[in-house]
Formats: C-alpha cells, sequence, structure tokens
C-alpha cells in the first residue's frame, strides 16, 4: 500500500511540474470603471519578447454584462515595435448573433468575447506596447467590464 501511495503522489508531481511550465508569455486585464469605457481612456500592454524564432498566440478578451446593448464593438488596436515603428489596426467584436443570441461564453450575466490571433512572430526582440482604443462614435460604451491580453508561446 505504501508503494502505492509513493507512486501516487509522484504522478502527482509530475503533472503540477508540467501545469506550471505552461504559463503564459504575458497576461494582463484592464478593469473599467463602473463599467464605462470612455474614448479617452486606452489601456495598455507593454509585451518584452525575447525570442523571435518563436510563434506566439495572442488572446485579446473583452467581457461585458449582459446588459450590453450593441451588436459588436470596433476597436483599435496601436502597435509600436521596439524600434519605435507604429502601426493602427480597427478590428470588430461581434457580440451577438443577429437574433440576438451571445457570442462567446456566458456565465450568468457576464459573456466573454475573444480575438485570437494565432502563430505570430515577432520580427524585433524587445518591448512592443499594444494600445487599446475603443472605435465607436460615442464617447462612451456602458456595460463593459475589463479586456485583457494574454500572449502564449505556440508549443
Amino acid at each position: 500500500m505504501n508503494k502505492v501511495r509513493k507512486i501516487f503522489a509522484f504522478i502527482v508531481g509530475v503533472l503540477l511540474i508540467t501545469a506550471c511550465s505552461n504559463l503564459p508569455t504575458y497576461e494582463k486585464a484592464y478593469t473599467f470603471k463602473d463599467k464605462v469605457w470612455k474614448q479617452n481612456v486606452k489601456p495598455i500592454f507593454v509585451v518584452d519578447i525575447q525570442d523571435t524564432t518563436k510563434a506566439y498566440n495572442f488572446t485579446l478578451t473583452l467581457r461585458t454584462t449582459t446588459d450590453y446593448k450593441y451588436s459588436n464593438l470596433w476597436v483599435y488596436l496601436n502597435t509600436k515595435t521596439p524600434k519605435k515603428q507604429t502601426a493602427r489596426e480597427a478590428f470588430e467584436i461581434k457580440t451577438t448573433y443577429p437574433d440576438g443570441a451571445w457570442i462567446g461564453t456566458k456565465t450568468g450575466t457576464i459573456v466573454e468575447h475573444t480575438l485570437n490571433f494565432n502563430k505570430r512572430k515577432l520580427p524585433q526582440k524587445g518591448k512592443y506596447v499594444f494600445i487599446l482604443e475603443q472605435g465607436i462614435t460615442q464617447s462612451l460604451v456602458d456595460e463593459v467590464l475589463d479586456v485583457s491580453l494574454i500572449v502564449e508561446e505556440v508549443k
């Protein structure tokens, strides 16, 4: 019986060690005050990339409440490379289907919407700055809880 416990403890230890090795390269969330994303609020994410030979998966997650009243949200992603080159791209995050059903993962009154950028290689070593702007014509969007960025090495 003691031998079985030792084997079980060894297996659990190996699983814990391998699970801990899959941590993201970068993970940060920005929470909006009072569930309102104002136009002048621009979450910033600074990602330090040291290995340009590897590919990375980027996941941008927007969390809203079920009281969010739009079928999408346009965002601008501003990127600044370590060599100070800049780019600005617009992305649409669809939040509902035409019939009003939520797109994304709904848990209670919270809905998670994601944009995935898979297998991206970054050409320069150093710190990349990603600045996110809401891109609608109104000065604020309500019922937005937070936005997060996760960067993971492709295995």
